[in-house]
């Protein structure tokens, strides 16, 4: 689920995308700011008009004149244990429970500043709200605790970025400051000056299945943290579409999908992009096996390959280069009879001729396509 900047939402399945807009949808603005999906599949949508949910079918819009939300302009959304969600907009914070609305702002609460960028949520169920221009703040449904640059060791008040680790650890995206790790005690900033850090400017966090952390920076590209090592990506090196990333999300496959400024959006893994699991497209069985032509062909960074299997059999789809190495592996395991297809992503891949290659059992075909970029 992808949001945009003036042009919508878009649900992208790996082959197929949907668009939702204005003018097709209950969306209520095309600029969208966050996206979060609660347990029961509902998507809610922090728009710049406001605040939706959609759950596959319908939609519900929230606004400020039908509803307690206190601004309209909705930039962060989490949802804690109990299913509620707490909504950070311009004009301060809003717990949502479904029915009731609970408004969380300066005149009325510890809150720093009326304008919430981002919301996150311990195991404790403590919430951690990031402000423009005010710092940090941590709530634990009673006290409020305020962290700034006057009282901790946070490197700048504009806090656009929070996520937390499997040990409770947060790790604090800043405007101007750099990165922050917080275990509740201790503050530990990385920053140009210290680390393998590419930007100050802080617009997206994300940590994967071994606990690497990904961040997006405004202006110097993205950048992989183990604990130990940074490994930055930028337009030079792997092929990234822009070096102001403002998103970071990773499926299941271990794959990283970058939303750029301008650039568009970007999916990389180390190893090779896995997208996504073959999509059986047709009900009617074929006769046997064939590997057919991909499409489009020639092709800029996605393309689809469609095959056939007369019966169940281990198939096995390799993608190479000219020189015969071996350079994504699309399909590696046994799968009943039927008409498939599967996208092929050529993201970090130079323009050139690539082939691929299908074998099941003593059937092996293969065939020519042309990336131009």
């Amino acid at each position: 689920w992808i949001g945009t900047w003036g042009g919508g939402l878009a649900k992208f399945d790996g082959v197929n995308w949907t668009a939702y807009n204005t003018s097709n949808s209950g969306l209520p603005s095309n600029w969208v700011w966050t996206i979060v999906i609660d347990g029961q599949g509902n998507k809610w949508i922090g728009t710049w008009e406001g605040l939706a949910k959609f759950d596959g079918v319908n939609w519900t819009a929230y606004n400020t004149g039908n509803s307690g939300l206190p601004g309209n302009d909705v930039r962060a959304i989490a949802i804690d244990g109990e299913g509620n969600k707490w909504i950070g907009t311009e004009e301060g914070l809003a717990k949502f429970d479904g029915v009731n609305w609970t408004i969380y702002n300066t005149s009325n609460s510890g809150l720093p500043s009326n304008a919430v960028r981002a919301i996150a949520i311990d195991g404790e169920g403590n919430k951690w709200i990031g402000t423009d221009g005010e710092g940090l703040a941590k709530f634990d449904g009673i006290n409020w605790t305020v962290y700034n640059t006057g009282n901790s060791n946070l490197p700048s008040d504009f806090i656009y970025k929070i996520v937390i680790d499997k040990q409770d650890n947060k790790w604090i995206g800043t405007f101007g400051g750099g990165l922050v790790k917080f275990d509740g005690m201790n503050w530990t900033v990385y920053n140009t000056s210290n680390s393998g850090l590419p930007g100050n400017a802080i617009s997206a966090i994300a940590i994967d299945g071994q606990g690497n952390k990904w961040i997006g920076t405004f202006g110097g590209g993205l950048a992989k943290f183990d604990g130990v090592n940074w490994t930055v990506y930028n337009t030079g090196n792997p092929g990234l579409p822009n070096n102001d990333v403002l998103a970071i999300a990773i499926d299941s496959k271990g794959n990283k999908w970058i939303g750029t400024y301008g650039g568009g959006l970007g999916v990389y893994r180390e190893g090779g992009v896995i997208l996504p699991d073959v999509e059986k497209y047709i009900n009617k069985m074929p006769s046997g096996f064939e590997l057919y032509q991909n499409y489009p062909n020639p092709f800029n960074l996605s393309t689809v390959i469609e095959f056939d299997v007369g019966e169940r059999s281990d198939i096995r789809i390799v993608v190479y280069d000219v020189l015969g190495r071996e350079i994504r592996v699309l399909l590696d395991r046994g799968i009943g009879a039927g008409k498939y297809r599967v996208n092929f992503d050529a993201f970090g891949l130079s323009s050139g001729i690539y082939f691929y290659r299908m074998e099941a059992g003593k059937f092996v075909k293969v065939r020519k396509m042309i990336l131009m970029k």
